[in-house]
C-alpha cells in the first residue's frame, strides 16, 4: 500500500480522527466545539470511512474542491482541513504513515471565498464616531465605539472586563481574560486568546473619559450576576447577565444601517474586528514602533 509504512494498515480516518481528537484535552470551549462541527460534517461523507493507507494526495484534494463545490464556505474547508491535517500528521509520527497527503497549501487548491476586513480610513472613523455621538438612538453606544477603535481591544476581551480591571487614576486597563459564550448559551471566561493576549493598556485622556462615562452611567444590578468568579461587568442585559461579542456585533449592524440609510456615500460593513483593524492600521501609519504595536494588539506574532 502506496504511503502506509504497515501494509497491514487498516485505519478507517474516522478512526484516525477520533484517536487525534482523544489527546486534544484541555482545548478552549469554542475549539471544542469546531471538532464537533468537523465530525458532525464528515460523517456524512464517503471519504470518512476510507483507509487511511488509500489516502492519496490527489484524493485529498479532490475532497476539499468537492466540499467547496456542496456549497460549503473557505472558512469551512480550511476547519477541517484544520483536523484532518494533523490527525495525519500524527499516523506520520506513530510511523503507520511515511507521508501526510496534506502536505499543500489550501490556498492553491480551493478559492479563498471569504471576505477581507478591510480599515476604514481616518476620514471614515471620523465621519462614523460623529455620526453615533449625534443620533438620538445610538448616542448611549458613542464612548463603545470610541474605546474599540482607539484601544484595539478584542470585542470578547471588552466584554470581560469588570470595573477592577479599569484604573482610572494611572490611566491603564488590566487585560487578563476574556468572555465567551458556548453554544449551549453558557457564559464562561477564558485566558486571552494567546498568551501575549494578557497585557496592561495605556489609556488616553479621551479614552479614560470615556471608560469614566461607562461606569458613572452604569446602572447597579440587585444581584450582581459572577461568571467563573468575575463580577462587576460593564454593560448588562434586562436579566442582569453581561452583553457578549454578539450584542455588539448586532449594534454595529444597526448603527451602519442607519448610516447608510441617511447618508448617500455608503459606509462600508463595521464590526467591532474592524475597529480593531482600523486602530491597528492608524498606529502603524502613525510611526508606531511594531514591537509596541505588537503589544497593545496582543498579537503572539509580529506578523499578524
Amino acid at each position: 500500500m502506496q504511503g502506509v509504512a504497515d501494509t497491514s494498515c487498516i485505519i478507517l480516518l474516522k478512526e484516525l480522527v477520533e484517536r487525534y481528537l482523544s489527546t486534544r484535552i484541555g482545548v478552549k470551549p469554542n475549539t471544542k466545539a469546531n471538532y464537533n462541527f468537523v465530525k458532525n460534517l464528515m460523517k456524512k461523507e464517503d471519504f470518512y470511512y476510507k483507509k487511511i493507507g488509500d489516502v492519496k494526495t490527489s484524493d485529498v484534494k479532490l475532497f476539499l474542491i468537492k466540499l467547496q463545490q456542496d456549497g460549503k464556505r473557505y472558512s469551512t474547508v480550511k476547519t477541517v482541513r484544520g483536523v484532518l491535517r494533523p490527525a495525519f500528521q500524527m499516523a506520520v509520527d506513530d510511523d503507520v504513515l511515511h507521508k501526510n497527503p496534506f502536505g499543500f497549501e489550501l490556498a492553491g487548491v480551493v478559492v479563498n471565498d471569504s471576505v477581507t476586513r478591510k480599515a476604514l480610513t481616518l476620514d471614515q472613523m471620523r465621519k462614523f464616531l460623529k455620526f453615533v455621538h449625534d443620533d438620538n438612538v445610538y448616542c448611549k453606544y458613542y464612548e463603545v465605539v470610541y474605546i474599540l477603535f482607539h484601544t484595539g481591544m478584542r470585542i470578547s476581551e471588552f466584554c470581560g472586563l469588570t470595573i477592577k480591571d479599569i484604573d482610572l487614576g494611572n490611566r491603564i486597563v488590566n487585560i487578563d481574560h476574556q468572555l465567551q459564550r458556548l453554544s449551549d448559551m453558557t457564559l464562561v471566561i477564558e485566558p486571552t486568546k494567546t498568551s501575549a493576549g494578557t497585557r496592561k493598556l495605556p489609556l488616553t485622556e479621551d479614552v479614560a473619559k470615556c471608560f469614566q462615562a461607562i461606569i458613572e452611567d452604569r446602572e447597579k444590578p440587585k444581584v450582581e450576576k459572577v461568571v467563573d468568579g468575575y463580577t462587576g461587568f460593564l454593560f448588562l442585559d434586562d436579566k442582569g447577565l453581561p452583553l457578549v461579542a454578539m450584542h455588539w456585533k448586532h449594534r454595529f449592524n444597526h448603527m451602519v444601517k442607519r448610516y447608510n440609510d441617511i447618508y448617500r456615500v455608503q459606509m462600508p460593513n463595521i464590526t467591532p474586528h474592524v475597529c480593531r483593524h482600523t486602530y491597528c492600521s492608524n498606529m502603524a501609519k502613525s510611526g508606531m514602533n511594531p514591537k509596541t504595536l505588537q503589544y497593545l494588539m496582543g498579537h503572539s506574532d509580529i506578523g499578524v
